[in-house]
């Protein structure tokens, strides 16, 4: 019987920016135009980012946590109407 050996992947195998989208990725993910993003990055009000050079990427956990952020607050409020 052989054993088998847990080995991690060769370095080259993992990229640095796995796990992050550029704008046009997300943006096509969602249904949304790189500009919109671009707009929602000056208003603060879209999925964090962060600049590397001249490039914006959005890490994919961050930008999964926004959306259920976005989420709860559509929520309606447990005292059922209107003040």
């Amino acid at each position: 019987m052989t054993e088998t050996t847990h080995t991690d992947p060769p370095a080259a195998a993992i990229g640095v920016l796995d796990g992050w989208l550029s704008r046009e990725e997300l943006g096509a993910q969602l249904g949304l135009s790189a500009s919109t993003l671009k707009r929602w990055e000056g208003a603060r009000t879209g999925p964090p980012c962060v600049r590397v050079g001249r490039r914006i990427v959005y890490r994919l956990e961050a930008v999964r946590d926004w959306l259920l952020e976005q989420e709860a607050r559509k929520q309606p409020s447990k005292s059922g109407g209107r003040r």
